[in-house]
């Protein structure tokens, strides 16, 4: 048996499982919850022991330790918690002057609360030092159940793992449908609010993926185009079509780096707009419009069905119109996909309804004192709301179309003519 400490142990099925050893990416978000966890509480409890001992893993003793003792192994326990139930390894100790009994692992056995908290925590606001203190003190005495070194070197470990799984390769991912958006939050320290640039995709399985955050500041050109590139950088396909809103730099950075692919105008952004521009008493027959040419059977059809409104409404109510005329083709771009997909396609509300749920469930404060927090709160959300996300029915017939429409738009090349050409020499033989 090795004799290393379980700790090290977890940490290189964290490294595994980073290189790949989990199949889906929802899976890999429950590995990662769940081992991280389980190194947290290792490491703290081997480093009570040592503490309890006053020496490291084969320090010799000295004489005159008022404790003594020696390591005698460990003993499996488990703990259940929000991320599921997650083992460890209770280091023992013998021959001491008093008995050795984890206080940490008291504390834990009964506050499963405050491993849910810890849990939102790593994610969520940058795995501080004083952040798990807090999950660890004693109430009653105020006192640490960890020491604050054993707490730093936590945090900076499952800083490192968090980092490393946010630079994965998206090469695998076979994304269809890509969809961008951008989430505010406001930062405690400067009263203002920072954008969280977020993407994810409909894969060819029709599997919904979180795919990347970043921090924006502001939703320039520039930063789209560099959270776009680095996407790019680490493998991400070309999709069949981009869904977003109408902001200039963000309408300019995808025409940057995905021109062949048909890019969507956010219908729930485009409706949201409308009704605001229209008086109340007629904002129903003209939304009535509105959703006909977004519901149109056809690419055609949505056409005809766009001027019609135009042309009807446009003396009456030339704010909503132009407004609606705004952006038409991208408006209008989802009728070209399979009709199945087009429900799916059309908007990016699966972030702001995932986001504003998970807030609701977490309950974790509004207010955040850097960039960092407010990012990885959001990536603790979107990873909780993304392992519910329901997937997208794609026939085969439907993939079919999919790679037809891919070749159509010049999204992947044509077919090899080596194969052709093969064929028809051997024709001639014949």
């Amino acid at each position: 048996m090795r004799k290393v400490p379980p700790s090290q142990m977890v940490r290189e099925q964290i490294e595994q499982t980073l290189s790949g050893g989990v199949d889906t990416q929802t899976n890999l978000l429950s590995a990662l919850a769940q081992l991280g966890l389980s190194y947290l509480v290792q490491q703290s409890l081997e480093q009570e022991q040592e503490d309890f001992l006053g020496r490291s893993r084969y320090e010799r003793r000295s004489g005159d330790e008022a404790v003594g003792g020696y390591r005698n192994g460990y003993e499996q326990a488990t703990l259940r918690t929000a991320e599921g139930v997650v083992g460890v390894r209770i280091p023992q100790v013998r021959d001491t002057a008093t008995p050795y009994r984890s206080r940490l692992m008291d504390f834990l056995e009964g506050n499963s609360a405050a491993l849910e908290h810890l849990v939102t925590e790593m994610y969520a606001r940058g795995l501080s030092t004083r952040d798990v203190e807090e999950c660890f003190k004693d109430e009653a005495t105020g006192e640490l159940m960890i020491s604050r070194t054993a707490v730093s070197e936590i945090t900076d470990q499952l800083w490192e793992d968090y980092r490393g799984f946010c630079e994965r390769d998206l090469s695998e991912i076979k994304a269809e449908y890509l969809f961008l958006d951008a989430v505010y939050e406001s930062l405690r320290r400067y009263g203002a609010k920072e954008a969280i640039l977020c993407a994810w995709a409909i894969t060819t399985e029709g599997r919904k993926v979180l795919l990347h955050l970043a921090v924006g500041n502001k939703e320039s050109e520039s930063c789209w185009l560099e959270f776009l590139r680095n996407m790019v950088g680490r493998g991400l396909r070309t999709p069949v079509s981009v869904t977003a809103d109408g902001a200039p730099g963000l309408i300019n950075a995808i025409k940057g780096v995905f021109s062949k692919s048909l890019r969507i105008r956010c219908w729930f952004h485009k409706m949201s707009n409308l009704r605001a521009k229209v008086p109340e008493e007629s904002a129903q027959e003209f939304l009535a419009h509105a959703r006909s040419v977004r519901d149109a059977p056809t690419h055609q059809a949505g056409e005809a069905a766009a001027a019609s409104l135009i042309e009807r409404f446009s003396d009456l109510y030339p704010a909503a119109v132009s407004c609606f005329a705004d952006d038409l083709e991208a408006s209008l771009a989802h009728l070209k996909v399979p009709v199945r997909h087009r429900i799916s396609v059309r908007t990016t509300n699966l972030l702001e309804r995932s986001f504003l749920e998970e807030r609701r469930r977490s309950k974790v404060i509004p207010r955040f004192t850097n960039e960092k927090s407010a990012m990885k709160l959001v990536f603790a959300s979107l990873i909780r709301a993304s392992e519910r996300w329901s997937r997208v029915s794609i026939s085969e017939l439907e993939r079919k179309q999919l790679k037809l429409l891919r070749r159509e738009l010049g999204v992947d090349p044509p077919p090899r003519l080596g194969k052709e050409v093969s064929s028809q020499k051997d024709s001639e033989v014949a």
